[in-house]
C-alpha cells in the first residue's frame, strides 16, 4: 500500500524560507510522478509543482523563481524548497504520488507566512 508522510511545514516571515519533505512507500519509488498541490479554506485544490520520474520539473507561475521540487529515489523523498515566502503562500501543502493510473496523497502540511 503507498504511503506518503509529509514534514516540514511551519511558520515563516515573508521573504523567508521553508523546505517541505514527503517520504514515500510501498511503491517502486523511481518510477513515479510526484508533486506538491496547496489547498487554502473555500477555495480548490491547485498544483503548485510536479516532477517526471525522469526529473522534468513544471510549476505555476506563482511560485516559478521561488520554489524548487526535487527527489531522491534513494531516500524516496520528494522536497519542495520554498523561499522568498509570501503572504498569498500560505496553504496546506498535499504531496501526491501517480502510481498506475491512481493518484495518492499525503496527510497534508501547513504553511503560514506572515507579512
Amino acid at each position: 500500500q503507498v504511503q506518503l508522510v509529509e514534514s516540514g511545514g511551519g511558520f515563516a516571515q515573508a521573504g523567508g524560507s521553508l523546505r517541505l519533505s514527503c517520504v514515500a512507500s510501498g511503491t517502486t519509488f523511481n518510477s513515479n510522478p510526484m508533486g506538491w498541490y496547496r489547498q487554502t479554506p473555500g477555495k480548490q485544490r491547485e498544483l503548485v509543482t510536479f516532477i517526471t520520474s525522469s526529473g522534468r520539473t513544471n510549476y505555476d507561475d506563482s511560485v516559478k523563481g521561488r520554489f524548487t521540487i526535487s527527489r531522491d529515489n534513494a531516500k524516496m523523498t520528494v522536497y519542495l524548497q520554498m523561499n522568498n515566502l509570501k503572504p498569498e503562500d500560505t496553504a496546506v501543502y498535499y504531496c501526491y504520488l501517480d502510481r498506475k493510473l491512481e493518484r495518492y496523497w499525503g496527510q497534508g502540511t501547513q504553511v503560514t507566512v506572515s507579512s
